[in-house]
């Protein structure tokens, strides 16, 4: 077995190939977009690489066949925070081969340790936690976009090297056609009657309005996250723009308290449904046939992909509200059937009770593994949000 280096667009699209020949004929997976898997290792389409570096390999056999591939990467803003300097890798496809696998795991490490990094995350994304982040290990549904899905194979693979779980993912999904329990209403009636609450839909001629309504409510209720890194607002404008095409401003929700932004909820219709017909292709003709599916309302599906509540409103059932909200705009988009709520940490039990609270049922999981390097270092764990963050008011 030999390691290729990506450093050509022969070899990035070798790349991208190896993922379509490991999953050919499996019905669940769906082939992400070649683009937006190119846009990652591209320093011009990813503003990481303004703090950070990554590089990627194609593992061939003996006959020169490929039959795996890795990525690995340091996002300098976040690896000297931990207790250990921490990078990443990710996009890890392999053949079912304790041996090929292995050694893809060792050039990671390698190329980390040559760089002082003393730890290694994955399979994670380099980017934002929304996408591409987590070892698929459960729940072997058709995954919605930008959510990992992996051959059940892989766990044994990482768990022999020696990762260990760093945080488990996990994705409930809510049937829309059924009524949420009466208790959710309650609290969501009383909230909605507070004074001073006021909420709104996303609307795109205002999006730099709220595009720094959430940076500001983002950065207050992550703040209190393991290694929060405050959001780029140019970041959050490229992700609307790349969303524009299948956009709904009435599944956005913003909710204020006397004018200030105090809590947002972002969803997206799942254009993975309409994908899982491209095998990763956005050529003229698949744009046409995007179209034709648009029109056919061939998602019935949406992804909450991210939400927060500033700490001063936490616990007051705010999210009951924006959750009302949504209700309305479902009522009026009947072809949408389920949302799929995704992720939520083990470290993060106020999300966690709020999937519950709205009547959530398990869908899948992920994993994110850590790798330490040091031999006999003891396994760690993320640290969990607390349940009461909360400042006090001051009298």
């Amino acid at each position: 077995m030999q390691l290729i280096e990506v450093k050509s667009k022969k070899g990035a699209k070798r790349f991208l190939n190896v993922a379509r020949k490991l999953y050919k004929g499996d019905p669940n997976w769906v082939c992400p977009l070649d683009n937006d898997i190119e846009a990652i290792f591209d320093p011009v389409r990813n503003s990481y690489f303004k703090h950070g570096e990554a590089t990627r390999w194609i593992l061939e056999d003996k006959n020169g066949k490929a039959i795996g591939r890795v990525a690995v990467f340091i996002n300098y803003k976040k690896a000297l925070d931990f207790e250990q300097p921490t990078g990443g890798m990710g996009f890890f496809e392999c053949v079912n081969n304790k041996e090929a696998a292995f050694k893809l795991f060792d050039t990671c490490k390698q190329w980390l340790a040559a760089r002082k990094m003393e730890a290694m995350d994955g399979p994670i994304n380099f980017g934002e936690n929304d996408n591409f982040w987590g070892l698929h290990v459960d729940g072997f549904i058709p995954p919605s976009y930008g959510m990992n899905y992996n051959h059940n194979y892989y766990k044994d693979l990482f768990e022999a090297y020696g990762f260990t779980p760093y945080f488990e993912q996990v994705t409930n999904l809510l049937d829309v056609t059924k009524p949420f329990p009466e208790r959710f209403w309650k609290i969501a009636d009383w909230v909605s009657k507070k004074p001073g609450f006021t909420y709104e839909h996303f609307k795109i001629s205002q999006a730099d309005k709220y595009i720094k309504d959430l940076k500001k409510v983002y950065d207050e209720a992550w703040v209190y996250h393991e290694h929060f890194t405050p959001l780029d607002e140019e970041d959050i404008r490229e992700g609307l723009k790349k969303a524009k095409p299948i956009l709904e401003e009435e599944i956005i929700w913003f909710a204020y308290h006397d004018g200030e932004p105090i809590a947002f909820l972002v969803m997206f219709p799942d254009v993975n449904q309409i994908f899982k017909h491209f095998n990763g292709k956005l050529n003229l003709w698949n744009k046409l046939r995007f179209v034709y599916y648009k029109k056919r309302k061939a998602m019935t599906r949406t992804r909450i992909t991210v939400m927060g509540v500033s700490p001063k409103f936490q616990r007051y059932g705010i999210e009951s509200a924006i959750f009302k909200k949504l209700r309305w705009a479902f009522d009026r988009r009947l072809h949408y059937t389920e949302i799929e709520l995704s992720w939520v940490g083990d470290f993060n039990p106020k999300m966690q009770a709020l999937h519950e609270a709205v009547g959530g049922k398990f869908g899948k999981k992920h994993i994110t593994y850590r790798k330490l390097f040091m031999e006999g270092a003891q396994p760690q764990k993320a640290g969990s949000i607390p349940l009461n963050n909360r400042p006090t008011d001051k009298k």
